[in-house]
């Protein structure tokens, strides 16, 4: 059997049996291996994983008894991509109210029991909603599932994870944890008016949490809350979605008042202080289609804004500002931009890969191709940051994806094939 037949016959046989192929050994072959790690690219190697991991990676690797071997014919290979912060799992139809999981309408003014800590959003997580299959044969394996804050809602939105698409229950992975905040003009009604009520807001929550009021007291918090938001004072992850230079520059100081790890999200104008974002250490997901002021907290949205961050020496990764959940596939179109716009193209799949892993305390098990990693991992059809490009097959924790959606079934049940 020639190569290109085998290569046929090795994905019919992943696509048809992909319920009894996880426990195979599995060799890819001859594949243009973008590692996304220090060992940077193999242009002609193989990866074998066996139990779900990646058990080696290096050129002309021996074919172990029983294995299926599939050729890749020199096309890349990359670990599973980073979806972004979204609702997947938590939202179905964003217009659909019963489908919606991700925020809380309290109705309260932002001086009641508004803030909510204690809320976590992944309890929501469905993992056999529809759209996790369409994201998987796009070649997305995880992304971080965050509450969010809407009119009536709390500016402290509660807690997200990372999670694993491969439709596991116990989707979560471990280390993840996250405070997601908003801030800004985005949160201005939730905070009686003000941007500058958000930041004296925080502080006060602050105090409470290491000073709690007595009972019967008023509080900003109930007491599961300041329980939660203690544990991530002093080291914990907040994640604020913030877009203004000046925002984020209160958010630095913030974070270096209270001891935490902020990650900057939205991050429209990061470029104006990527300087002290960089000595600080401070991550940023951003859109870097994002190139018009669509609010006045956006004046300075330009499209090199993700070059100029990595430039500077501040980790980038992407997310989407606009329907990062049902068109979650798109992410790879917001990379493929930064690219076009002067960020290299390696530090562009990292931002998909394994610089997400790092913001969000995964790497040790996601986003490279490196002896130990989760077998998350797709084959394309040709440059995976091109829009033209196609996942041919992907695999999650070793296991190959059926390369099949409830988009993909609409279709071929409606194509006229005439």
């Amino acid at each position: 059997m020639n190569g290109r037949l085998r290569h046929v016959a090795c994905t019919l046989a992943l696509v048809c049996g992909a319920t009894g192929a996880h426990a195979q050994d599995i060799l890819i072959r001859g594949a243009h291996i973008h590692t996304a790690s220090a060992a940077g690219e193999i242009p002609a190697g193989d990866v074998l994983v066996r139990n779900g991991r990646i058990a080696a990676v290096g050129i002309d690797i021996a074919v172990p008894a029983g294995a299926l071997l599939v050729e890749a014919n020199g096309k890349p290979l990359t670990p599973g991509l980073f979806a972004g912060i979204t609702a997947l799992g938590v939202e179905e139809v964003s217009l659909e109210s019963d489908t919606v999981d991700e925020y809380l309408s309290l109705d309260a003014p932002a001086w009641e029991t508004q803030w909510r800590p204690e809320f976590d959003v992944t309890l929501a997580f469905n993992p056999r909603s529809v759209l996790l299959p369409v994201a998987r044969i796009e070649g997305l394996t995880w992304a971080v599932v965050a509450p969010d804050s809407k009119r009536g809602g709390a500016i402290l939105a509660g807690q997200g994870a990372a999670v694993t698409l491969d439709g596991r229950f116990d989707a979560v992975l471990e280390g993840s944890r996250s405070l997601f905040m908003r801030f800004g003009a985005d949160a201005v009604t939730l905070s009686a008016g003000s941007r500058a009520a958000q930041y004296m807001l925080f502080d006060q929550a602050v105090r409470e949490v290491r000073s709690p009021p007595a009972a019967g007291a008023h509080a900003m918090l109930l007491p599961a809350g300041r329980e939660v938001f203690a544990r991530y004072l002093d080291g914990g992850r907040f994640v604020f979605n913030v877009h203004r230079a000046a925002d984020i520059r209160q958010v630095l100081a913030l974070a270096k008042r209270h001891r935490i790890r902020p990650v900057i999200v939205g991050a429209t104008e990061a470029w104006v202080v990527a300087d002290e974002l960089a000595a600080a250490g401070v991550p940023v997901l951003l859109d870097s289609l994002e190139n018009l002021p669509a609010t006045f907290d956006r004046i300075g949205a330009r499209l090199d804004n993700a070059a100029l961050l990595a430039r500077a020496g501040v980790a980038v990764s992407f997310t989407q500002v606009s329907d990062p959940t049902q068109n979650a596939r798109k992410i790879r179109q917001l990379a493929g931009s930064a690219v076009a716009h002067g960020l290299p193209w390696d530090v562009a799949l990292a931002a998909l890969t394994s610089t997400p892993a790092e913001i969000f305390g995964v790497a040790a098990s996601h986003g490279r191709i490196a002896v130990g990693q989760v077998a998350d991992l797709v084959l394309w059809s040709a440059d995976p940051l091109e829009v033209t490009s196609v996942a041919e097959q992907v695999w999650t924790a070793g296991t190959p994806v059926v390369m099949r959606s409830r988009q993909t079934e609409l279709r071929d049940r409606y194509l006229d094939r005439r």
